[in-house]
């Protein structure tokens, strides 16, 4: 297939490029800069110019493709994350820039979308299991992940396949893991919540394969990680690779200042994968979370 894919320079994007010509496919990446053009070219990929939200040159980027993956995000990272309006950008992204990618693959005759989406959504379910009849809870830091995942559903609507990938938190060499590396070094803390509910995660290399197989799913959304790892553990790994007996966690002030938006990072996700693996064969290079996970960090 050719696929575009937006956020192409990102941690997503960059997994998903190497996996897609891995399984054979040709990619066209949006840029916004000469330097993120020459990078993307140097992978093999095709670069496009462009904004995310003007629909004319995405339309025109997109034609002649088979599918779009919309993996465009601005993550705030560490302690940025608390301060007020640093998720606005994140939130247009989702909110406006999800429902021109899906206009503009209208327009382009593109078959088929797959959407960004996270499994923070899930409403806190303890110990038990999630899967994707499991309840939501919408609050206005996941309300823009709802959204985006209705603005593909209408995308469906008008006769494409649109599908929803509902990821972990990503846990690798990304910026957000590389802060919480160098505060574990450090001796800081880390965690947040009850230090035995669950968390879903999911390693960069992951995206990119999970991306692959989307290209023949059967529309709907689906959970995307590694096995379930509860909290402490997940702290504790974090804080051995980074050459630390255990980790900490930070305290209760730190939940009510960050408000909604740090809420749905410490719900109880006991999430399974199972659906999107039964219908599309995907399986995860990184089924459980260990230090390894972090080489690149402690190399760097």
């Amino acid at each position: 297939m050719k696929v575009f894919l937006t956020g192409a320079s990102g941690v997503m994007g960059r997994s998903s490029i190497e996996a897609l010509h891995q399984a054979g496919h040709d990619v066209v990446g949006l840029v916004r800069t000469d330097e993120h053009a020459a990078r993307l070219a140097a992978t093999g990929a095709q670069p496009w110019k462009g904004d995310l939200y003007d629909r004319p040159t995405l339309t025109a980027g997109m034609k002649g493709c088979d599918a779009v993956a919309n993996l465009a995000t601005k993550v705030p990272v560490g302690s940025s994350a608390l301060r007020p309006g640093s998720f606005k950008a994140m939130d247009r992204i989702r909110l406006h820039g999800s429902r021109v990618v899906a206009d503009a693959a209208r327009r382009a005759d593109v078959g088929r979308i797959v959407q960004q989406s996270l499994s923070f959504i899930y409403a806190d379910h303890g110990d038990d299991w999630i899967d994707e009849r499991s309840a939501v809870d919408v609050s206005r830091a996941s309300e823009p992940v709802v959204v985006g995942e209705d603005n593909v559903r209408a995308f469906a609507d008008q006769g494409g396949v649109a599908i929803s990938l509902r990821f972990g938190l990503i846990t690798g060499e990304d910026a957000n893991t590389a802060w919480l590396f160098r505060r574990a070094a450090a001796g800081r803390s880390i965690g947040l919540g009850e230090e035995l509910s669950w968390m879903h995660v999911v390693h960069p290399d992951d995206i990119g394969t999970a991306v692959v197989h989307a290209l023949v799913a059967p529309g709907g959304h689906y959970n995307v990680g590694s096995e379930p790892v509860h909290r402490c553990d997940y702290v504790d790994t974090i804080a051995r690779a980074a050459g630390r007996t255990s980790g900490r966690f930070l305290p209760g002030w730190v939940l009510r200042v960050g408000g909604q938006q740090l809420e749905i990072l410490t719900r109880s996700h006991r999430v399974s994968s199972q659906l999107f693996s039964d219908r599309t064969g995907w399986q995860p290079r990184h089924p459980h979370l260990t230090p390894a996970w972090f080489d690149e960090l402690v190399e760097a």
